[in-house]
């Protein structure tokens, strides 16, 4: 018997997408990549400190810590502590007092211009108007700092000598308050807290020579 052909059978041609439907997933796949990434600055936004991105910080500290050690030369001044403190006392920065005086710690001094500032009194937090001191730059400001914090007042030199010659940060932390730097009674905690959250002790020279050592 003669053998019958065997038919092939073609696939059946694919239906083509009408433009409607194609359109509609283009759309789509973009509201996806839309929303996606909203997800990620909202995430990002509520990491970050309000009103400071993470750049702007570390530049902040990159710049105090360049000065930090060339002061810490000339005056032993612990760089942690230098640097916490100018991030404290100018808000980053960004105070009237560091805008239009560079001036970073709130040190008092003759000036034509007053500012308000907070002071702690008896329990309770007042305004009072003061006179700080004007500078040049940020690094004039820091070695002003540094020569108070070594050469104390004119009423005790060794005012600030515990600051100095403290062991560790912690301490020197606590020696601001003991010698009044600040009328706040959290001050210490506050200067630690932001020498820890921004890991400041690593420009301490004796955190990093125990380091080599280890």
């Amino acid at each position: 018997m003669p053998k019958k052909a065997i038919r092939k059978h073609k696939n059946p041609r694919k239906k083509k997408q009408s433009p409607v439907i194609l359109g509609m997933k283009v759309i789509l796949v973009f509201i996806i990549l839309f929303i996606f990434s909203i997800a990620l600055i909202s995430k990002k936004l509520f990491e970050e400190p309000s009103g400071v991105s993470t750049s702007y910080e570390q530049e902040f500290i990159n710049e105090l810590a360049e000065n930090a050690k060339l002061i810490e030369v000339k005056y032993s001044v612990r760089p942690s502590v230098m640097i916490a403190q100018a991030i404290l006392e100018s808000n980053w920065g960004k105070s009237e007092l560091a805008q239009k005086e560079n001036n970073y710690y709130g040190i008092k001094g003759e000036n034509p211009s007053s500012y308000t500032t907070n002071e702690f009194e008896e329990n309770e937090w007042i305004e009072i108007d003061a006179q700080f001191r004007s500078y040049n730059s940020l690094f004039e400001s820091m070695e002003d700092y540094a020569k108070l914090l070594q050469n104390g007042t004119e009423w005790d030199e060794d005012l600030y000598q515990e600051v100095i010659e403290a062991p560790t940060y912690e301490e020197s932390a606590q020696a601001l308050q003991t010698a009044g730097y600040a009328t706040d009674p959290d001050y210490p905690e506050k200067v630690i807290s932001v020498i820890e959250t921004y890991e400041l002790y690593k420009y301490d020279y004796d955190t990093i020579e125990q380091e080599s050592k280890e």
